[in-house]
């Protein structure tokens, strides 16, 4: 397993958010509704967000910039260059 937060794409990173966040908020706003039985849609939340929504918005980070930032080390001594932008998709 990856040990970054990113996803394969960024539309499938915008449906994980849009679940975990709906979830959050629907666990909290259903509580009138049907009491404490909505929290059980928070572990659903924080499984669709990885955790924490902070972890969702470093993965939100690391898909805009997948493949645009090159991390090189040699020597001890780590460099971030700008990729190739222009890439053509597979």
């Amino acid at each position: 397993m990856s040990d970054d937060f990113a996803s394969k794409s960024m539309f499938e990173h915008l449906v994980r958010g849009g679940a975990g966040f709906g979830a959050l908020v629907g666990s909290v706003a259903l509580i009138p509704v049907v009491g404490p039985i909505g929290l059980l849609l928070l572990p659903v939340g924080l499984v669709a967000l990885r955790g924490c929504p902070t972890c969702w918005a470093i993965g939100l980070m690391q898909t805009l910039s997948r493949g645009r930032l090159q991390r090189s080390c040699e020597d001890g001594q780590c460099t971030l260059t700008v990729g190739d932008t222009h890439r053509v998709a597979p």
